[in-house]
């Protein structure tokens, strides 16, 4: 069917990348360019009435703030108490991110000005985006694939080709990015790589979405089994020890959650969504495990505040219309 191929062209365009060895970021190495007009506007975190996101990067809720934060090629947008917020200043095309507990890490792209290389390789901010820690590959590499535990240490990402400290595929670092060891991936069987996720406080158990289900492993992605069918998963994220993750099958899609501790799978009901629409990042409030969000291919975004009982609309084709 069209739309099917349509589909795994969605999803795969990036991890088929991958697997073909292309990679934009170990070519780039660019330094600042001497040229460039410095951005002298002052950071502050503003109310935003409207707005229109050509691409949404990730999406996550840090433990330091209580707000829902979307990571999109021009910088964050941010929801607390049902009003939207924005950053004045450091609008940076945030890549992989993922909230943690002190805040957020992430790769990508910086807004030209800021005196920041390009790519940013991997950053840390716990105040919004106003300051980044450089923690690795600063200037060297980006990655679109990453994962973190929230409130441990440990960080996984998928290099596209050998770097001096890293293998191609995924390596995985205990000490956010000081040192880093590859992950052997024995028994993973899928023909792709696809998104990761790592446990909120246990950095050794870490998950992969693949076409052909997750993979699940308890030692770094050294050893891998898979703990579904061979359907496809496009979206994955840890809720506390459970996996919550989006499948597509018979032509639907699908958000359930995995216990590790029973094997079982729970359906979660969500507003309909059509074949090639799915979803594309999973969040969840792990201080409130009740707050979960997705959002889709078309840059819709959903959340919920109840477990997944009832589901708010918050983004229509990533625009926030004035009220």
């Amino acid at each position: 069917m069209k739309i099917q191929k349509k589909v795994l062209q969605v999803i795969l365009t990036g991890i088929l990348l991958i697997l073909a060895g292309c990679s934009s970021g170990n070519e780039q190495k660019n330094a600042v360019p001497k040229n460039e007009a410095v951005n002298k506007t002052k950071f502050e975190i503003v109310e935003v009435k409207s707005f229109k996101l050509e691409n949404i990067r990730g999406i996550g809720i840090p433990g330091n703030d209580n707000s829902l934060y979307v990571a999109s090629n021009d910088g964050l947008k941010m929801l607390k108490n049902s009003a939207w917020y924005k950053t004045t200043t450091n609008k940076h095309e945030y890549i992989g991110f993922q909230a943690i507990e002190k805040g957020f890490v992430s790769s990508g792209i910086p807004q030209k000005g800021t005196g920041l290389k390009d790519p940013l390789g991997l950053v840390q901010s716990s105040d919004k985006g106003k300051s980044l820690k450089k923690l690795a590959f600063y200037g060297d590499t980006d990655f679109y694939f990453m994962a973190a535990s929230f409130s441990g240490d440990a960080i996984y990402v998928i290099s596209e080709q050998p770097h001096d400290k890293l293998s191609q595929g995924v390596n995985y670092s205990k000490d956010n990015g000081r040192t880093w060891k590859k992950s052997v991936f024995q028994n993973f069987g899928a023909d792709s790589l696809g998104m990761m996720a790592v446990h909120p406080t246990n950095g050794d158990i870490m998950a992969m979405s693949t076409r052909s289900g997750i993979y699940y492993s308890t030692n770094n992605g050294n050893t891998m089994k898979r703990i579904t069918d061979p359907f496809m998963v496009t979206a994955l994220t840890f809720n506390g020890d459970s996996i919550l993750f989006s499948s597509v099958e018979n032509n639907s899609i699908f958000l359930k959650t995995w216990n590790p501790a029973t094997g079982g799978i729970t359906n979660i009901a969500i507003p309909f969504l059509d074949y090639d629409n799915p979803i594309t990042y999973l969040a969840v409030n792990q201080k409130n495990q009740n707050q979960i969000a997705f959002t889709t291919y078309r840059n819709d975004l959903y959340q919920s505040i109840d477990g997944g009982k009832t589901w708010n609309m918050l983004l229509k084709d990533g625009k926030k219309e004035l009220e």
